[in-house]
């Protein structure tokens, strides 16, 4: 497909801003409409590098604002969606499951449901130039719930969310799957790993660690420290979505997954260690690591098996962990500085 304006949700996020950024340097013909909330994940100053491109534009408002949805679609003619936007954060989850279920479920409802009014006239019936107009829902491996010590996820993986965070995005994942089977539309899925990089919010694991280690805090880990995740690079991510998004097969799934499984205190550790070298400290880093009461079901093991994007569509991881970590570190101590 080749899409003329693109409306992105969630673009002033960790991924949503990495994506925006690379994507408009490589397609400066696409506008790119970018609809956040501005809530505590979203950060403008992400996105300062493109702030002023002729082919960007920035507005702030809710996804589930249906009015301000459709008008989007009628004043930039909207040909593709690619939607970021989400409460991710699996804490916040378990104390305020409410605005995750309004925000991923009915977030999710309002925009692939003007999609479908402005694109088509009936079921299986696009309105004339609307044939190629795709819809790409973003979502996680956590819809799969969690893995023993071996096997991958895969597309074919039964959902087994076990968080009303992973829950909320199982949901949304529904509805646009039936939106492809019940009216004919073009969407996309992709499920990713867990992201790490330059723009993630500062509660997360990775950022978490690193400022907690330059404080000289303590850094907090879950129980033993032994829960694994496969950890992605954000820029292989934003890759896998470009070809996803423009190269995919509609109706499909697609899962995006760096092929790095590291339990939570190798990752500590890691951290600690790049640190010691680039900024030594009168002790190791690793002397503040400290091991907190685990949340309520807390997964044990995510692991995608990525081969379908890598077969299908030619997408391979660019970065490991170990390139990938201190690329990110660098970054955060950059940004640390500034502040």
């Amino acid at each position: 497909m080749k899409p003329k304006s693109i409306l992105i949700t969630g673009g002033a996020g960790f991924i949503g801003s990495n994506f925006i950024i690379e994507f408009l340097k490589k397609h400066p013909n696409i506008k790119l409409i970018n609809l956040d909330k501005l809530t505590y994940a979203g950060e403008l100053s992400n996105l300062e590098d493109i702030e002023d491109f002729p082919n960007y534009q920035f507005v702030k408002g809710d996804i589930c604002d249906r009015n301000l949805v459709e008008e989007l679609f009628k004043s930039y003619k909207i040909d593709g969606v690619i939607h970021f936007a989400a409460e991710s954060h699996v804490d916040n989850s378990i104390n305020n499951p409410d605005a995750f279920i309004q925000t991923n479920v009915f977030g999710t409802f309002t925009l692939i449901d003007v999609a479908r009014n402005y694109w088509m006239s009936a079921p299986h019936q696009f309105n004339i130039g609307c044939e190629n107009n795709r819809f790409l829902h973003i979502s996680t491996d956590e819809v799969y719930g969690t893995l023993g010590d071996t096997g991958l996820f895969t597309e074919s993986t039964p959902y087994a969310p076990n968080s009303p965070y992973s829950a909320s995005k199982a949901s949304s994942d529904f509805v646009v799957r039936s939106y492809f089977h019940t009216y004919g539309m073009n969407v996309v899925t992709t499920n990713c790993s867990n992201n790490y990089g330059p723009r993630q919010h500062d509660e997360k694991l990775i950022p978490t660690i690193i400022r907690k280690a330059i404080n000289n805090e303590s850094i907090p880990i879950y129980g033993d420290g032994k829960n694994i995740r496969d950890w992605l690079y954000v820029s292989d991510h934003c890759r896998g979505i470009e070809l996803a998004f423009l190269n995919g097969k509609s109706g499909e799934t697609y899962n995006i997954g760096g092929k790095n499984e590291r339990d939570n205190i190798y990752i500590a550790h890691k951290i600690c260690d790049v640190l010691d070298e680039m900024i030594p400290y009168e002790k190791s880093y690793k002397k503040l690591i400290t091991f907190v009461t685990d949340r309520p079901g807390h997964d044990f093991r995510y692991a995608i098996d990525a081969s379908k994007i890598e077969s299908e569509l030619g997408w391979k991881a660019q970065e490991n962990f170990e390139s990938g970590i201190k690329k990110t570190i660098r970054w955060y101590l950059n940004k640390y500085n500034k502040e």
